[in-house]
């Protein structure tokens, strides 16, 4: 900002000796060919560069060529004016980049610069981009996680509003992932390291923004389309007015107009109104969790006007729990868990795991043989056990019992003992608190929305009912869903909500494919074209309020690029306006332009902005 606020004072002052003192004509003289030196060096070397190595005729050739034919004119108070205005453009323009790119590299300044490592029970500090897998950590209270990892010792909560826009500390215990930056309120826990200090989950959103700030959107490239033969077609137009208008009049008036349509005809606030408001809102969109790959995916997620959801992991906490124990006769509900968790303390399959968790102490069986898709038999204190489907083991007198079940969207798993119903187990994957919420939000704001699920009918349609949806695609292989996203996406829009590896084909089927949470599947988030840092669903509206809001703030920059134009062209050929006020409204419109496209990078708060987001996404 130093060299064009040289040229502004330098002009300036030129300016006072000119009006206010006599005699300084020199002085005023001098100044103004320092303002314009100033000035120029900002642009003009680049766009010489630009025409002798690549034969690019850009907008700083024409700013070029109007302030050098001012100065042939003898207009020099002016082109030292148009080389300070967009000298002083250009500079906000970089600013205006830096700004919009400024909240996502704050992002690694929550990496801590040292981290402390236990090594055989001795804690020392070490730089935290030495950091490897494997590693042990320790973190105290107040402090902040250098990079992702397990916890192995301690329970403690985790601050992580600013990585996942989460407002409520998490609680972790032994086992549980977390996330590079989280600050850990209090106790001490031991973390496992399982990424480099420079290759975590950070880096990697920051590394994907960026990535994506150099892929244009669609309206960016109409911007690009529409100012690009404006350049050459400027230039013409300018050395047709300078030889038309000779013929029938002054050259010298002609000429003079020329330069001034050379001005009022420079795409200058096109070509930079899209990329501004895009990075600006990518930028801002990462401060509260959610990563866009690309300029023209934040553009497509603010035309979204259907979603389909996957169930497991994305509507559900993908965390099955026992819910109901049923039994017969004098068996109490405790036996009917004993049974069932000593058979399936043998088995990976997450029902199994939400049964062992319920138990105290299981017994050891023995004989323990698994069939896959029907259950498991083994033998207990002398009594041969079975757990299974209803399908392969008889419900016997529960049978009206498990169908309520099974009507409520519970899974059934029946525990026999020699050959005997004893009880039953329902486990369910309960839907995460916020999505009925959420689904009634979306859909008083007029989107649709859609269940797809690999689950059976009678369980999907359950819980998509307390979802508050009524349009279930349930018994979906991966191939499936694609075919389902495909075929919404002829209604319009559609993005594809979706945390794991059964959900990449149609992730990738969708405009606009979404990977919720951090711990969503590898082939999920690299098939998506936005991924959510954390597991909130609240954000979504937000996302697609933010999408939508930025997108009508680019249509209102290229509506108003183009109207300038339209209006400054007709004047300046008819010489109403000259080269000095043309100067002025050409690149106060270029200020107000990237001003405007500035505002996509406000960035919404989950837990304050839930209720306007609601309201403002209905309005629209």
């Amino acid at each position: 900002m130093l060299l064009p606020a040289a040229s502004g004072l330098a002009l300036l002052l030129g300016l006072l000796f000119e009006w206010f003192t006599s005699g300084t004509e020199v002085i005023a003289e001098a100044l103004f060919w320092l303002s314009l030196l100033f000035g120029a060096s900002q642009f003009v070397p680049g766009a010489l560069r630009g025409l002798f190595r690549s034969g690019r005729l850009g907008i700083s050739l024409l700013m070029t060529i109007s302030a050098l034919g001012a100065v042939v004119l003898g207009f020099l108070e002016e082109a030292a004016a148009l080389a300070f205005l967009y000298s002083i453009v250009e500079a906000l323009e970089d600013r205006a980049m830096d700004k919009a790119r400024s909240g996502l590299r704050s992002l690694l300044a929550l990496i801590p610069p040292t981290a402390t490592v236990v090594e055989h029970g001795t804690p020392r500090s070490v730089a935290a981009e030495s950091l490897v897998p494997g590693q042990v950590l320790r973190l105290s209270a107040g402090e902040r996680l250098a990079t992702d990892g397990v916890v192995r010792e301690g329970t403690s909560s985790l601050d992580v509003s600013a990585i996942t826009g989460e407002s409520i500390p998490v609680a972790v215990k032994p086992g549980d992932e977390v996330l590079a930056g989280s600050i850990n309120t209090s106790g001490v826990l031991e973390v496992e390291t399982t990424a480099a200090g420079t290759d975590n989950s950070l880096t990697t959103v920051v590394a994907l923004v960026e990535q994506a700030q150099h892929d244009k959107g669609e309206r960016a490239r109409i911007a690009d389309r529409l100012a690009r033969p404006l350049v050459p077609g400027v230039l013409i137009l300018a050395v047709l007015v300078a030889v038309v208008g000779s013929l029938f009049g002054d050259p010298t008036v002609w000429i003079e107009r020329s330069l001034v349509v050379l001005v009022a005809a420079s795409p200058c606030a096109l070509a930079i109104s899209v990329p501004v408001t895009v990075i600006s809102g990518i930028g801002a969109a990462s401060k509260f969790g959610v990563v866009i790959k690309s300029g023209a995916a934040f553009e497509r997620l603010g035309e979204i006007r259907h979603l389909a959801w996957d169930k497991t992991g994305t509507l559900t906490r993908n965390e099955p729990s026992v819910t109901e124990v049923l039994t017969v006769g004098d068996t109490t509900q405790a036996e009917v868990i004993q049974h069932a968790a000593a058979l399936e303390a043998h088995s990976n399959h997450p029902l199994a795991a939400a049964i062992t968790a319920a138990a105290s102490n299981p017994p050891t069986a023995l004989y323990v043989r698994e069939t896959a898709g029907q259950g498991m038999t083994g033998v207990l204190n002398g009594d041969g056990v079975a757990v299974g489907s209803p399908i392969w083991l008889s419900p016997g007198m529960l049978t009206e019992q498990v169908g309520a079940l099974e009507e409520r969207g519970i899974t059934v798993v029946m525990v026999h003992r020699n050959d005997k119903p004893i009880g039953a187990i329902g486990v369910r994957d309960e839907l995460r608190p916020e999505a009925a919420g959420v689904i009634r939000d979306l859909s008083d704001a007029g989107f649709g929305t859609t269940m797809l699920t690999g689950d059976n009918t009678r369980t999907a349609s359950a819980l998509a009912a307390e979802a508050g949806m009524s349009d279930v695609q349930a018994g979906l292989r991966p191939d499936g869903k694609a075919k389902a996203v495909t075929a919404l996406r002829e209604r319009g829009a559609v993005a594809m909500i979706g945390d794991g590896i059964n959900d990449a084909p149609a992730l990738a089927s969708a405009d606009v494919g979404i990977a919720m949470g951090a711990k969503g599947a590898d082939a999920a988030i690299e098939s998506a074209d936005v991924a959510f840092t954390g597991e909130d669903l609240r954000l979504i509206p937000t996302a697609l309020h933010h999408a939508r809001r930025s997108r009508r703030i680019i249509t209102q920059n290229i509506v108003l690029s183009l109207a300038i134009i339209a209006v400054l062209l007709p004047l300046a050929i008819t010489g109403v306006l000259g080269l000095a006020a043309v100067v002025l409204v050409h690149e106060g419109a270029e200020v107000l332009v990237i001003l405007n496209g500035l505002r996509a990078s406000r960035a919404a708060r989950l837990d304050h902005r839930h209720q306007t987001v609601r309201k403002e996404l209905a309005a629209s």
